[in-house]
């Protein structure tokens, strides 16, 4: 996740990626899931959520919705 949304889901300052530090944990998990199922248009996130199961993907959202901003 750090290579395109930054150490501990907060990006680069200046960053046009989407930071995930701190957003509520069901909006992650929604949009992560939404990807995972191609419901939600994505450049790599469509292919990347695939490799985790739904407990893994709870888990990732779990992680960043505890992070600070």
């Amino acid at each position: 996740c750090a290579a395109c949304h930054g150490t501990n889901g907060r990006p680069a300052p200046g960053s046009t990626l989407a930071g995930l530090a701190g957003k509520p944990k069901g909006e992650l998990l929604m949009a992560m899931s939404q990807f995972k199922a191609g419901k939600k248009p994505a450049t790599l996130m469509h292919q990347i959520s695939k490799g985790y199961t739904d407990e893994e993907l709870d888990a990732l959202a779990d992680y960043f919705s505890r992070q600070p901003r």
